[in-house]
């Protein structure tokens, strides 16, 4: 199927709530009011009760029991809330579909969510972007999914959704892959450009006229979810270590081997987000 029929297909495009897209409208719009979209989130029960849920996790470590929309705004910020509610649009996006283990694609995606949001730390980036953009960066594997079910299941023969080869077979196998498909996913969704960026740019970062250091934080923390979910032993992961994007972003490979929380300790509170 050729790339713009792709999104020409009914139950390609996942629905996600009226709030959420005004959400990330947001990003657009610096006269936006928050009070207005605090509202609009209130009135949200579901997405509400979700975000209430993962503000008062461990993760946010709030000083004091979180009860309302306006109250996870004050304590969290309201970019935090942002990050919750987009990721939280995302991840009840998308329903069951055939091929697809969806519990473990969105620990993946949390996984490299939370890595990115580290790294980007390390190394001065904007941890909230780095975070959404790491829990988006694969979505474009699930609109394939859905689009096209039968030619994407045999991909999967080849090389199932956590394979360091994906990107690599779907590129011959339909001139374009998961990440192309997720850009323009942002795109759509009129995401800011940088998110589009980045989503396009993560597999191959050295490649890009000019180096993004945002997609090579997507890289590396893909790289190490994927390790994750693979179990990579410790000789494995020094093996497959993604050396020259690493240098090129100044960060070690002891920070990713050694310094590095362990991933549980990274996500520990998030799981709501993707049950």
């Amino acid at each position: 199927m050729n790339f713009d029929s792709l999104f020409q297909q009914q139950n390609a495009l996942p629905t996600i709530p009226k709030v959420v897209q005004e959400v990330i409208d947001s990003f657009n719009n610096d006269s936006v009011s928050i009070d207005e979209i605090v509202r609009k989130l209130t009135a949200d029960q579901v997405l509400s009760a979700k975000l209430l849920r993962l503000a008062n996790s461990s993760y946010y470590h709030a000083a004091r029991s979180i009860g309302t929309v306006d109250d996870a705004v004050l304590m969290l910020g309201f970019m935090t809330v942002r990050t919750l509610v987009i990721s939280s649009g995302l991840t009840g996006g998308f329903k069951a579909m055939p091929g697809v283990d969806l519990k473990q694609f969105w620990r993946y995606s949390m996984y490299t969510a939370v890595i990115a949001k580290w790294l980007a730390k390390q190394v001065k980036a904007n941890s909230d972007f780095a975070f959404t953009v790491g829990l988006m960066h694969a979505i474009g594997q699930l609109v394939m999914h859905a689009a096209m079910p039968e030619q994407t299941l045999q991909i999967d023969k080849i090389a199932g959704p956590l394979d360091s080869r994906r990107l690599s077979v779907e590129h011959s196998s339909f001139g374009y892959n998961f990440s192309d498909v997720g850009a323009e996913l942002a795109k759509r969704w009129r995401f800011p450009e940088n998110f589009s960026t980045v989503i396009k740019g993560f597999p191959e970062p050295l490649e890009a006229a000019v180096f993004d250091s945002m997609a090579a934080v997507i890289h590396l923390a893909a790289w190490r979810a994927r390790a994750e979910e693979n179990k990579y032993s410790k000789e494995e992961l020094d093996a497959t270590f993604p050396s020259d994007i690493a240098q090129k972003l100044n960060v070690s490979k002891d920070l990713f081997l050694d310094e590095m929380p362990a991933i549980a300790e990274l996500t520990a509170g998030l799981e709501d987000l993707v049950s």
